[in-house]
């Protein structure tokens, strides 16, 4: 590598992670990746008036998410996450062959470390329709369906609630009744289960919620952490990781720009700062 290559290396590695999502629930995603790699700086791009990702066809999603990604390239971006399942469903492999050159990488609900607990387990996967009736979830349950039973749940509501700033620690009626009746087939008898994947970025946000709902103990399962190693590792390979030893520091973009102090507002909880 020549001097004038390696210096613009260099610069490409103090630009930022770009993270989107169809609206606030890749925010989930966003505090995973700060805790892993804190001297990185961030670019989060909620796409809030498109809300919620979920009820849309896959021909619109590839439309939305190459707009996404060109306009956070525009916004100095070294890399793309997409933290949203659904987004990952329709997109990624499209994506990654529209832009070979950046490392694009998404996340998928977490099948793997839940079926890997043990063995005759009942798992519930918790997810937008996209996500439920996409091949990728399929080919995932397909690798461990002899270690566990797995019911698969459409909840498109929840992203409603979160995108009106109703999560873990605001009290709301009209939630707890949704989440009662959507899971009410699986706290008792046959469908009793172990444990629940949240298939979406914004459900971790209701997960104490979805925890009340349940009479007894379960674990439940999200894939942000993942998605967190595995942007450090696509990072490392590309020669991308910042080395300067500094804060990071957190821009904040949406398409509704009324839910900037509502992200803010979900950052500041996430106790990061550390």
């Amino acid at each position: 590598m020549h001097i004038g290559a390696e210096l613009f290396t260099n610069e490409i590695k103090k630009n930022k992670i770009a993270v989107f999502d169809s609206g606030l629930g890749g925010l989930s995603v966003l505090r995973e990746l700060v805790m892993l790699m804190p001297n990185e700086d961030y670019l989060y791009f909620g796409d809030s008036l498109n809300a919620p990702y979920g009820m849309k066809t896959v021909d619109e999603l590839k439309i939305l998410c190459r707009k996404n990604l060109e306009m956070l390239l525009q916004n100095g971006a070294k890399c793309i996450v997409i933290a949203c399942n659904t987004a990952t469903e329709a997109a990624a492999e499209y994506l990654r062959a529209e832009f070979p050159d950046i490392p694009i990488i998404g996340i998928e609900p977490a099948v793997k470390p839940a079926a890997m607990q043990g063995m005759n387990h009942k798992i519930l996967v918790m997810a937008t329709p996209v996500t439920i009736n996409g091949g990728k979830l399929h080919r995932q349950i397909e690798k461990y369906k002899d270690r566990a039973d797995f019911y698969l749940l459409e909840s498109p509501d929840i992203v409603r609630f979160v995108e009106s700033g109703i999560y873990d620690g605001h009290e709301n009626e009209e939630l707890k009744l949704y989440l009662k009746n959507l899971l009410k087939p699986y706290t008792c008898g046959e469908n009793k289960i172990d444990s629940i994947v949240l298939g979406c970025t914004h459900f971790p946000f209701v997960k104490e919620n979805i925890k009340a709902v349940f009479p007894y103990e379960t674990k439940i399962f999200d894939g942000a952490e993942g998605t967190a190693r595995q942007t450090q590792n696509k990072l490392i390979e590309n020669g991308l990781r910042a080395q300067e030893d500094k804060k990071f520091n957190i821009d904040i973009l949406n398409s509704d720009k009324n839910k900037i102090d509502l992200c803010k507002q979900i950052i500041a909880n996430f106790n990061i700062d550390r």
